[in-house]
Parts: structure tokens; C-alpha cells; sequence
């Protein structure tokens, strides 16, 4: 599913985050950068050590935080790095949208076009995945819609990102995303 935000694309896709051909995929991360399970682990065994290599020299970040890295071997170019909430550590709606919001800046902030995102937090962190459909779509809409065409809140006026897309694992998550972004529109 294709949707137009302010001449900006916003697409759902069911798939393998690290398939993807964006100028970043977005690791749905732990605080420390290290990439164990999931997500994490499926960008580890196909971008090579050079990404942990790179997250090391990092060294972690904040709940709600991005970061980037070279993309290894992966198609993507580079990898951000945002750390979703842990449910039941408190204040996760709030920490989702910052997670998802400093994912884009940094790709703004690296005059990156293109960025792939998956459901994050839905995995071992237990995050509700209608929940992380309706705070992710929303987040992603408004910092287009706000930085879109004729923005000019930001120090270039606008967001230089063009297409964004979520890759969801999974017919169900992709049905969520989907009925989800059909109420957003």
C-alpha cells in the first residue's frame, strides 16, 4: 500500500527489513546497541560484524533514541539504531513516538531519501502492535505533513526524506499497519 504525504510516499510492504533497498533500514534496537534477537539479530548475521563493530564504538543510547551506522553488507546503506520502550517500564507511548521521530531526523540530519522502519517494539519488548501502528503512522505523517512542501520549521525549510516505508514481518502486522494508515488518511 502507497499513500501521498505532501509529495512524500509513504508505503507498508510485508517483508525482511534487511531486503530492503532504502537508503536506511531502522534497527528496532536495545539501549546498549547490542544486536542479540529479532530484528537486531537478522541485521547482525546479514550486515556482518562491522555494524556491532561500529555500535560498540557508540556505545548505546537513550530510550527513545537514534543513532546510524554503516549498513555492513546490507542493501541499505546505512542502519539506524532507535531503541524502542520495554512495556511496563513506564511512559512507552511517549518513548515510541521519540524513538520514531529521532529516526527521522537523523536521516534528515544525513540527507538520507529513503528509510525503512519496522514495528517497533513489538518483538521481545512486548510493545501492543495496534498501539505501534497508531503512534508510528502518526508520527511519521506529521513530521512529513509539518516539513513538507512549503516547511519551514526546520533549518532547510524541509525534510529531504522522499519515501518512507514500513516493512512489517507478517500478514497480521502488515493488516494492523494497513488498517491502521487507512484511518490516518
Amino acid at each position: 500500500m502507497k499513500v501521498d504525504i505532501e509529495n512524500r510516499v509513504l508505503e507498508l510492504v510485508e517483508g525482511d527489513i534487511t531486503e530492503m533497498h532504502t537508503d536506511a533500514i531502522v534497527n528496532a534496537a536495545n539501549a546498549q546497541l547490542i544486536l542479540g534477537g529479532g530484528v537486531a539479530g537478522a541485521i547482525r548475521r546479514k550486515g556482518g560484524p562491522a555494524i556491532q563493530q561500529e555500535c560498540n564504538k557508540i556505545g548505546g543510547t537513550f530510550v527513545g533514541g537514534a543513532v546510524i551506522t554503516s549498513g555492513g553488507n546490507l542493501k541499505a546503506k546505512y542502519v539506524i539504531h532507535a531503541v524502542g520502550p520495554r512495556m511496563g517500564e513506564g511512559n512507552e507511548d511517549e518513548k515510541l513516538k521519540n524513538a520514531t521521530l529521532n529516526s527521522l531526523k537523523v536521516a534528515d540530519e544525513n540527507n538520507l531519501k529513503s528509510i525503512s522502519f519496522p514495528a517497533i517494539s513489538t518483538g521481545v519488548f512486548g510493545f501492543p502492535i495496534q498501539n505501534c501502528a497508531e503512534i508510528m503512522l502518526r508520527t511519521t505523517i506529521d513530521y512529513l505533513t509539518r516539513l513538507g512542501v512549503g516547511a519551514s520549521r526546520s533549518p532547510k525549510g524541509q525534510t529531504g526524506i522522499e519515501r518512507v516505508v514500513f516493512c512489517l514481518y507478517g500478514k497480521d502486522s502488515y493488516q494492523v499497519f494497513e488498517n491502521q494508515l487507512n484511518k490516518e488518511i
